[in-house]
């Protein structure tokens, strides 16, 4: 799975070196981060709770047109549930969305493109009592697939400054269990989570 990650990486920046090179007035390269609103689907999931957390990474903006973009990101996205006030459960992912973007007016656009996740972090903050405590779980003993993939829909107001603000839904498209998970294996489960976030370009 990391040499699949490297493998991605390299790609997506060998082809901005590329289009760089071509006309190196047009790219620009940005940091964004913002909020998460992060949930669960899917079979019998129960009543759970969105757990806040955050975003955080970089991105490539690569005009293609007038009104055309191609942006792809790497992400790091603390994800998960809650349940009531009993506990939290982060699921904390590498993600890599490759964003195609149209622009309807002067800064105003609309984007959708795969998203493409590595776990990076499992584990369950607990209430118990007057006390709690943490569980961290070891990928090969989770019944979490280690790699997700996600359909990204969004929208946004890029500002002459640079500045841009963001909304952002990311729906799961495959289960993130197991095939060999025992019991749950046929469970339909996906990631739901809305983003907000605030960018910069230079």
């Amino acid at each position: 799975m990391k040499n699949l990650f490297l493998v991605t990486m390299i790609g997506l920046f060998s082809a901005t070196t590329i289009y760089a090179q071509s006309d190196d007035s047009t790219i620009q390269f940005g940091v964004k981060g913002g909020v998460n609103l992060a949930t669960i689907t899917g079979d019998d999931v129960g009543d759970l709770d969105s757990r806040t957390s955050f975003h955080l990474g970089l991105f490539t903006e690569i005009p293609l047109s007038e009104r055309f973009s191609f942006q792809p990101e790497v992400l790091y996205s603390s994800q998960g549930f809650s349940i009531s006030d009993q506990a939290d459960y982060k699921l904390d992912y590498i993600q890599v969305p490759l964003m195609a973007k149209v622009y309807i007016v002067k800064g105003l656009y609309a984007e959708a493109g795969p998203q493409f996740g590595f776990k990076a972090k499992e584990k369950v903050d607990y209430e118990s009592g007057s006390t709690g405590g943490e569980i961290e779980f070891d990928p090969d003993d989770s019944v979490i697939k280690n790699f997700d993939t996600n359909l990204a829909l969004g929208a946004g107001y890029k500002f002459d400054n640079g500045v841009s603000l963001s909304a952002r839904y990311n729906l799961g498209l495959t289960s993130m269990i197991k095939d060999d998970a025992p019991f749950i294996s046929d469970r339909d489960i996906k990631n739901s989570v809305w983003q907000f976030g605030v960018g910069f370009s230079f």
